[in-house]
C-alpha cells in the first residue's frame, strides 16, 4: 500500500563521465565550467574518415576497472554495462550499505537506459556478415539486452527485490528514479540502486543522429560545440556516461546510521503525443511533468530555486523547455520580472548521454542543494531571443537552494521531472 509520509532519500552518489571517473572528479568539474567534449576519434571512427559531418563528442576515458570487475567478466559485458558496474561500485561504497547484512528480498535495482547494447548489436552485424552467423558469440544477446546493466548489478550485490530497466530515449534514467520511489513509498523495498547508463557513442549511433541533423556540426572548437539556449545552437553533443545512487527510506537509513545526501521530495512523468522526435513546440507535455512533479512533492513553483534543465542545445528543444518553465513558473522564472528562479544546462560541459542524461545532471541538483551551489552554462554568450529566464551563464554561482528540479525529455514525446530537496532531519 502506498505510503504518502514515507520519506525517500539518496545516501550514495557513483559516476563515470567525460568530466571525471567518479562522481566527485564530475561535480568539480561542472562547478568549475570545465567542458568534456573533445574531438570525436577512435579506431572505429577513424575507418570512416571524411564520411562525418560532427566533429565533437563527449566519450569516457574507461581506465582499468580489474579492481571492480574481474576481466574475464568484463569481456562479457557491453560498455554501457561496465560503465554502469563502475558508477554503482562508487555508489554503494558512498552509501556504506552492506548488502550482505540486508534482507535480500527488500534492496532492487533500477537502471535506465536509451539504447543498451549497441556496440555489440554493431560488431554483431559486422561479424554475420563477414564470417557468417555461426560465427557470434554466444554472450551477445546478454551483452545487448536493455536490462543487462540491471541484471549484472543485481547479481554482484544480490539484489533480489524489485527489478527493472526503462528505456524510454533521453527520459530513461528518470524513468528508473520515479519507478524506484515507487517502490519504496508502497513499503515493498527499504533500499534500492537506481540511476542510467549509455554508451551510444558509436559509428551506427553517430551517423544516424549526423542523418537525422540532430548534432551540433560545429568544428571548429569541441569545447564550445554544446550551446544550450545560446542563439547559435545547432544542435546536441552525444556522450557516454553513467551515474548511480542509492535511494532508500528515511527510516531504514537512520537505522543504520547512513550520511543522508538530500531527499527525493517529487516525480512527475508525461507524454507529449504528438511526434516522435520533435517536443511539443509550446512544452505542453513538459509542463504537465512539471505540474505533476510538484503536486507530487506538495510544493508551489516559489519553492523552486534551480532548475537543471534538459537544455541539450537543440533550437527546437531548448524553446520548448524555456517556453514550459515560464508558463510552470510565472513571474517566478521571468528575469524581467524580478524572478528568482536559476536555470542552467550543465549538458554544456558533459553534453548528452541519452538515457543516462538524467542520472548524470542529478549530481548537479543533489550538490546544488547540498553545498549551494549552481553549476552554470557555460558556451552561453546570446541567449535566444524571449528566453527570460536567469540561465546562470559562465560561471557557478552560490546561493542557498531548498529545492531543485530535474528535467529529461525524450524521443517518443516522453518526459520526466524529479524534485530532490535540502535534508534537515
Amino acid at each position: 500500500m502506498q505510503n504518502a509520509s514515507c520519506r525517500i532519500v539518496i545516501t550514495g552518489i557513483g559516476a563515470i563521465t567525460n568530466l571525471g571517473a567518479d562522481s566527485r572528479s564530475t561535480w568539480d568539474a561542472m562547478r568549475n565550467g570545465r567542458s568534456g567534449i573533445t574531438r570525436l576519434g577512435g579506431p572505429d571512427f577513424d575507418q570512416y574518415a571524411g564520411k562525418w559531418s560532427v566533429s565533437a563528442a563527449g566519450q569516457v576515458a574507461l581506465g582499468d576497472t580489474t579492481a571492480i570487475v574481474d576481466p574475464r567478466e568484463a569481456k562479457r559485458l557491453d560498455r554501457f554495462t561496465l560503465l554502469a558496474m563502475v558508477a554503482a561500485h562508487e555508489a554503494v561504497a558512498n552509501s556504506g550499505v552492506d548488502f550482505g547484512s540486508e534482507d535480500p528480498e527488500r534492496c532492487g535495482v533500477i537502471v535506465g537506459s536509451g539504447i543498451g547494447g549497441i556496440k555489440t548489436i554493431e560488431d554483431g552485424v559486422v561479424t554475420m556478415v563477414q564470417r557468417g552467423p555461426d560465427r557470434l558469440s554466444p554472450f551477445t544477446v546478454p551483452r545487448l539486452m536493455v536490462n543487462a546493466a540491471t541484471g549484472n548489478i543485481s547479481i554482484r550485490y544480490g539484489l533480489q527485490g524489485p527489478a527493472g530497466a526503462h528505456a524510454t530515449a533521453c527520459a530513461s534514467s528518470g524513468h528508473a528514479f520515479g519507478d524506484a520511489m515507487a517502490w519504496l513509498r508502497r513499503g515493498r523495498a527499504d533500499v534500492i540502486v537506481c540511476g542510467g547508463t549509455e554508451a551510444a557513442v558509436t559509428p551506427l549511433c553517430v551517423g544516424a543522429f549526423q542523418s537525422l541533423k540532430a548534432l551540433s556540426g560545429r568544428s571548429d572548437d569541441p569545447t564550445k560545440a554544446s550551446r544550450p539556449f545560446d542563439r547559435e545552437r545547432d544542435g546536441f553533443v552525444l556522450a557516454e556516461g553513467a551515474a548511480m545512487f542509492v535511494i532508500e527510506t528515511e527510516a531504514h537509513a537512520r537505522k543504520r546510521g547512513a550520511t543522508i545526501l538530500a531527499e527525493l521530495v517529487g516525480y512527475g512523468n508525461s507524454s507529449d503525443a504528438s511526434h516522435i522526435t520533435a517536443p511539443d513546440a509550446e512544452g505542453r507535455g513538459a509542463g504537465r511533468s512539471m505540474r505533476w512533479a510538484l503536486e507530487d512533492a506538495s510544493l508551489a513553483t516559489d519553492a523552486i530555486d534551480y532548475v537543471n534543465a534538459h537544455g541539450t542545445s537543440t533550437p527546437l528543444g531548448d524553446k520548448a523547455e524555456v517556453a514550459a518553465v515560464l508558463d510552470v513558473f510565472g513571474s517566478h522564472a521571468r528575469r524581467s520580472s524580478g524572478g528568482k528562479l536559476m536555470m542552467s544546462s550543465t549538458k554544456s560541459m558533459h553534453g548528452h548521454a541519452l538515457g543516462a542524461s538524467g542520472a548524470v545532471e542529478m549530481i548537479a541538483c543533489i550538490h546544488a542543494v547540498k553545498e549551494g551551489v549552481i553549476a552554470p552554462t557555460i558556451n552561453l554568450e546570446s541567449p535566444d531571443d524571449g528566453f527570460d529566464i536567469d540561465l546562470v551563464p559562465h560561471e557557478a554561482r552560490e546561493r542557498r537552494v531548498r529545492y531543485a528540479m530535474n528535467n529529461t525529455f525524450g524521443f517518443g514525446g516522453h518526459n520526466t521531472t524529479l524534485i530532490v530537496g535540502r535534508y534537515d532531519g
